[in-house]
């Protein structure tokens, strides 16, 4: 797992590069959530990524979300989970939620 500062040198280096980026932030967390609040991932327009906001459950949708912002400039605040009762039929111990702030590096 990459610390903070790993992952907005490589958002800083793919700027510095010509690559759009955006830095998905977690804001905020309920329940059973893998990564804590201030967890990041960085992603640049070509769909690399560094770092985590969800452990993998969330990651992919997280990183169309990151490329939408890339493209349109508009920063986006969502919000995933489970309930307790579906926690067990996707292999969680209990439910919970995530939400995440995604906007475009300037």
């Amino acid at each position: 797992m990459h610390d903070h500062r790993d992952i907005l040198e490589q958002a800083q280096a793919w700027r510095d590069g010509g690559l759009g980026v955006a830095l998905a932030t977690v804001v905020s967390t309920w329940g059973s959530a893998p990564r804590p609040a201030g967890s990041h991932l960085a992603v640049n327009e070509k769909g690399e990524f560094v770092g985590s906001v969800s452990g993998g459950c969330v990651e992919g949708a997280v990183i169309q979300e990151a490329m939408a912002a890339i493209r349109d400039g508009r920063p986006r605040l969502l919000d995933y989970g489970v309930t307790n009762e579906r926690a067990w039929e996707v292999g969680l111990a209990c439910g919970g939620k995530v939400q995440v702030f995604v906007e475009k590096v300037g």
